[in-house]
């Protein structure tokens, strides 16, 4: 089965196979390998097939059809669809169905695309190893001993396991890119408010960003250009018209300059260090122009995040009380509504959202506020012109996706170390900037070889330059991602 996005939607077009082949072929791949990987929750064979059909009755009959005709993809269970659930991973979401889709379900749909199942998450978006679902823990398809990254891990895990042409993620911190990185796929998070996220269950609504997951920049291209634009039922929409960002993508910039930070050389594996360097002689040889630049704020951006992110959950999260929907204690032993609402959340929400839940309720509250939140707020602005001043000398920023390769399941205990897994991504949310992880090589030193990613990051709303700098870099390291061994 041919692996990439386009490849596939080119050979439906052309009638070297159809739609409903391409979907027969991804559900058979899903049922014989979910078991293991954990990927998918639910899987959509039914209805899938009947989508496929009608593409291939419209092409028969000589219908145009959508530039996504007949892909299947997998979606998020943190975006709502009318078909399935979406759980968001969470006991107390465990039969909620979504009245409505997405926006980025509307706009794919329209494009052709086939939704193929829903994929596990971290509950609720918070985590960054897929260890907090509450469905059980996701796998990595390199390594099943070892997690996918999170908290997109069911979607990076489908797609290097190439059980779908593409998936969609969310990225609050870098929860599309650290797992791209972690499982040799292309994870690309567009600039806050680019693309819509009516639909997309909030965790933190300032950060919050919906992009894809594929095996090669040009089909996040292709997904981002079909997404992205105003939708005026997200308040936050950026209204900037949509740019044909696939038409010149093969047009390297003649000249641009690549960015290294000087705080992203410290305190990663050798193995993704080399991949640094070895992507730094690419660019080189591209004719780029190699600066140094400083982000000294680096190293605050978790404990920045970690004041924002969890503010903005806890608001969020309070909607899920049991009463409206979701889970409800079957508990008799409830004294008054307070208790109702206590014993129902105690049971429907995991032990990492509760911490963040907490978390945010402490900087939010009376005493707090300005010593926390306020201030966390003050150094997200440092943030953000931090990376302005940095791209006055550079058009993009190279550097690390994850400090290390794919640890083992049940590897990290210890929540802040969990945490440090995002240190070079949580500022790109933050600033509200664009950025994508390419693979970038292996870590041989693990037993299995296990893959490594590089991140770029450009300014915001500057996506086709970017999308055409990384399309160049895959170009110039062979142009096509590994697909893992069976699975054992």
């Amino acid at each position: 089965m041919t692996s990439d996005l386009v490849s596939v939607r080119d050979d439906i077009r052309a009638g070297v196979t159809t739609a409903r082949a391409t979907v027969d072929g991804y559900l058979t791949r899903i049922h014989a390998q979910n078991s293991t990987l954990n990927a998918f929750h639910e899987v959509f064979d039914d209805e899938s097939r009947a989508a496929a059909d009608a593409i291939d009755a419209k092409i028969a009959s000589g219908v145009p059809v959508g530039p996504l005709a007949g892909v299947p993809i997998a979606v998020k269970d943190n975006i709502v669809t009318r078909m399935g659930r979406t759980t968001c991973s969470s006991r107390i979401l465990e039969n909620y169905r979504s009245p409505f889709d997405a926006t980025v379900i509307e706009r794919l749909t329209a494009a052709g695309a086939i939704m193929i199942g829903k994929t596990n998450l971290d509950e609720f978006a918070m985590g960054s190893s897929c260890e907090t679902c509450a469905w059980g823990v996701v796998r990595n398809p390199w390594d099943p001993s070892r997690v996918p990254g999170g908290s997109s891990g069911g979607s990076a895990s489908a797609v290097a396991a190439d059980l779908c042409a593409a998936a969609l993620g969310s990225d609050t911190g870098g929860s599309i890119r650290q797992p791209a990185s972690l499982c040799g796929i292309v994870g690309f998070k567009p600039s806050f408010g680019r693309v819509s996220r009516y639909g997309l269950v909030a965790f933190g609504s300032s950060l919050d960003q919906i992009g894809p997951l594929t095996h090669r920049v040009r089909d996040s291209a292709l997904l981002y250009q079909c997404m992205a634009g105003d939708d005026h039922r997200d308040s936050t929409s950026a209204p900037h018209a949509v740019e044909d960002v696939v038409t010149g993508l093969d047009e390297t910039p003649r000249r641009f300059r690549v960015g290294l930070p000087l705080q992203y050389r410290k305190g990663n594996a050798p193995a993704v260090d080399a991949a640094v360097m070895r992507a730094i002689e690419h660019f080189r040889s591209m004719g780029a122009e190699m600066v140094d630049v400083d982000l000294p704020l680096t190293d605050v951006g978790i404990s920045t995040y970690y004041v924002i992110a969890p503010a903005e959950a806890c608001s969020n999260l309070a909607r899920f009380d049991g009463i409206r929907y979701g889970h409800r204690t079957q508990s008799t032993s409830a004294r008054d509504l307070f208790d109702l609402y206590a014993q129902s959340r105690a049971e429907g929400f995991g032990g990492e959202v509760q911490r963040r839940i907490m978390l945010g309720t402490y900087v939010l509250s009376a005493g707090y506020y300005d010593a926390y939140y306020r201030r966390a707020l003050q150094v997200r602005r440092l943030i953000k012109e931090e990376f302005d001043r940095a791209f006055t000398k550079c058009d993009v920023i190279l550097g690390p996706t994850s400090p290390t390769a794919a640890f083992p399941l049940g590897g990290v205990t210890d929540p802040l170390s969990m945490y440090m897994c995002d240190v070079y991504t949580v500022n790109t949310n933050i600033a509200g900037i664009c950025g994508i992880s390419l693979p970038a090589g292996f870590d041989e030193s693990c037993g299995r070889p296990l893959p490594v990613g590089i991140q770029l990051q450009a300014q915001a709303f500057a996506e086709p330059l970017l999308l055409k700098i990384a399309h160049a870099y895959e170009v110039a390291q062979g142009g096509r991602a590994r697909i893992p061994a069976s699975i054992p």
